[in-house]
């Protein structure tokens, strides 16, 4: 913490000197810290509609800040901050601008934020959209908040990425003076930022060079305790929590000297906060949802209390900020100018409407099964490839989604072109152009039962690899062994007909490129029992999964986003199909003995055939221990050992 300060006789000679007076702090009052924090907001600029009703938004964002600040200004004895968790960016329209305006920092700037961090999304346009937008928003000439990195940064061969983070002005942690101590001076509050492995591992083309979380927080510590006289330590981390354990909670517990921890990237609401020794991890909730609160003081033994903690909602009760409103609309134009213009379509273009009630995002994919939503994405994936190839199409036979890449839902009304954009938001092109462009590679039967029993399988421990597909269909039971979950598969032909799948027949899937991109975690995932590689018409792998992005016959790529709009406009009204799910996966738990071991696949018959071994082992174990305590009381006996023998 701080170091030894002027004493405050001294304070109060100089105020007097100085012709001010001495801050009326008692003797024996506590230094406090307010924080009002926020993390994976996501470029929700609007309110957006949901079943509880409409939430979020920049727009309410900045009034209920505003609101916060003026109940509890920064003053004698106490300070106000304002901090983000990462993934300011990414999840709505305005992203297409990222790189070319910066429009997400500059909001950031323009709410009054001191800092924030990168989150993995802010590498989605890989590490030049990231320096572009760096520099977009210096040049733009508006308040910006510091942006704190110490573990993930450029390596030394990009100079491009390097320079503009410098340009920038990115630390590793940066020290806000707010507020007054009891001697006058003003409160210290070091803030870094951290990106976490499970973070990391979703930007698999941020192209940045990773320290561990652990080592690079132990290492800016130490700093800050050294070099700064501060008052707080708090961390921003995109890396989260998972049912109060997960990332961040190792790093509250191995890491000593950090007061505070925001975490982000797992998009958690904690009720309450979470208290590894000294150190409180806090999250709000993603999408502007709520606003977090969080108050703390330093008592007299140089301690950590909790003294205020509240998630405030972002919702109807709150009237829209006017100033951040016309930032919102003055930047709508320029999408709508330079992005949207291209596809014939206008930002809030009503596409279809429709009739069903989708799951809220903040609950899609929360149980293992199909859902109707992922059904009708799928299905645009095959509208648009047969819609871009035209005469030319290759049957698809599956189409595939993960729920990982779904950022958002459809409410009953009118779905506009900014609505499906949010759905299918993510990434960047090879064009350079906002989208994650869809692909097409070939999968022999059996890896696509691999990808099945991923699906069956990782769901319940990483709920963003589900799976929701067209032209293909799978049962599972939750209760059998661990990839070896699945108990039937099949292709369902165009006249609906249900067909086996075969093992050593190529067929063709499409998904995104970031689907695409994350096949090769299938091998980790499943610790190198499972492995799905994508493959070209004659079986030979891809390495360039780039090289497999669809194409219109204009040349230009076929968006994720786009597919959707399409697929919807091309309905006018969202078909019946969509109201309930169709049959594609069937999720049929049971414990009955014959449902567990019947069919097993390959993983299956292995580990059957261990146990196997085993109990075969034990049993000879069992039995030769048995024959040697036989003969032992036979020889016994032979030799009398107290028995005398029968002569009848």
């Amino acid at each position: 913490m701080r170091g030894v300060r002027c004493i405050p006789v001294l304070a109060l000679l100089g105020a007097v000197l100085a012709g001010g007076a001495a801050p009326a702090q008692a003797q024996g009052e506590r230094d406090t810290l307010r924080i009002l924090f926020t993390h994976d907001t996501h470029d929700h600029w609007f309110p957006t509609e949901s079943e509880g009703g409409v939430y979020g938004g920049y727009t309410r964002l900045a009034t209920l800040l505003r609101r916060e600040r003026e109940a509890f200004p920064s003053g004698a004895g106490q300070a106000l901050v304002t901090l983000d968790a990462g993934d300011f960016s990414m999840g709505s329209l305005l992203q297409t601008i990222y790189a070319t305006d910066a429009p997400e920092l500059r909001a950031l700037g323009a709410m009054g934020y001191d800092a924030t961090t990168f989150g993995n999304h802010e590498f989605d346009y890989r590490a030049g959209g990231l320096a572009a937008m760096l520099d977009a928003a210096v040049e733009s000439g508006d308040p910006l908040p510091a942006i704190v990195e110490a573990n993930y940064r450029p390596p030394e061969s990009d100079a491009g990425s390097r320079a503009a983070w410098e340009n920038y002005g990115v630390t590793d942690y940066t020290v806000i003076e707010r507020g007054l101590s009891a001697d006058g001076s003003p409160l210290r509050i070091a803030v870094f930022g951290v990106m976490g492995e499970e973070a990391d591992s979703n930007a698999p083309m941020s192209g940045m060079a990773f320290e561990p979380v652990a080592q690079a927080a132990e290492r800016v510590v130490e700093a800050i305790r050294t070099r700064e006289e501060a008052d707080f330590i708090v961390c921003l981390s995109h890396s989260g929590t998972d049912n109060g354990k997960g990332e961040d909670y190792e790093l509250a517990r191995k890491v000593e000297g950090i007061d505070v921890i925001l975490s982000g990237h797992t998009h958690t609401t904690l009720e309450e906060p979470i208290r590894v020794g000294d150190t409180l991890i806090v999250s709000c909730g993603a999408d502007t949802a709520n606003l977090g609160r969080l108050t703390v003081e330093r008592n007299e033994n140089g301690g950590l209390e909790l003294v205020d903690y509240a998630l405030l909602p972002v919702d109807e009760t709150v009237p829209e900020d006017p100033e951040i409103a016309a930032m919102a609309e003055a930047f709508q134009r320029k999408v709508e100018e330079g992005y949207l213009r291209a596809y014939g379509l206008g930002y809030g273009q009503v596409l279809a409407e429709n009739p069903w009630s989708f799951p809220a995002i903040h609950t899609f994919g929360e149980a293992q099964q199909e859902e109707p939503l992922g059904n009708l994405i799928a299905d645009s994936y095959i509208y648009a490839v047969k819609e871009a190839e035209g005469a030319d199409y290759v049957p698809v036979d599956f189409a595939v989604v993960a729920e990982g890449v779904i950022g958002g839902s459809f409410t009953p009304g009118p779905i506009t072109t900014a609505d499906a954009f949010q759905v299918s938001s993510l990434g960047i092109g090879a064009d350079g152009t906002p989208g994650y462009p869809l692909i097409s590679a070939y999968l022999y039967g059996h890896e696509l039962k691999d990808a099945f029993e991923v699906d069956a399988s990782v769901t319940p421990l990483m709920p963003e690899a589900q799976l929701y597909g067209a032209g293909m269909g799978w049962s599972l039971n939750p209760h059998r062994l661990i990839f070896n979950k699945v108990t039937g598969c099949w292709q369902v032909l165009e006249d609906g007909k249900r067909v086996p799948i075969e093992d050593g027949r190529l067929y063709r899937v499409v998904t995104g490129l970031y689907c695409g991109q994350m096949l090769g975690t299938v091998n980790g995932q499943s610790f190198g029992i499972l492995g799905i590689t994508p493959r070209d018409e004659h079986g030979a792998p891809v390495e360039d999964l780039e090289a497999r992005i669809v194409h219109n016959a204009g040349g230009a790529e076929v968006k994720e986003w786009y597919a959707l709009a399409s697929y919807l406009q091309s309905m006018g009204t969202v078909d019946e199909r969509y109201a309930a799910p169709e049959g594609r996966k069937q999720v049929i738990p049971s414990w009955n003995p014959v449902d567990l071991l019947r069919s097993p696949n390959q993983v299956g018959l292995t580990v059957y055939g261990v146990v196997l071994g085993l109990v075969i082992l034990v049993l000879l174990v069992v039995s030769s221990g048995g024959r040697r305590k036989r003969r032992a009381y036979g020889k016994g006996r032979g030799r009398g050992n107290g028995y005398r023998p029968y002569r009848g």
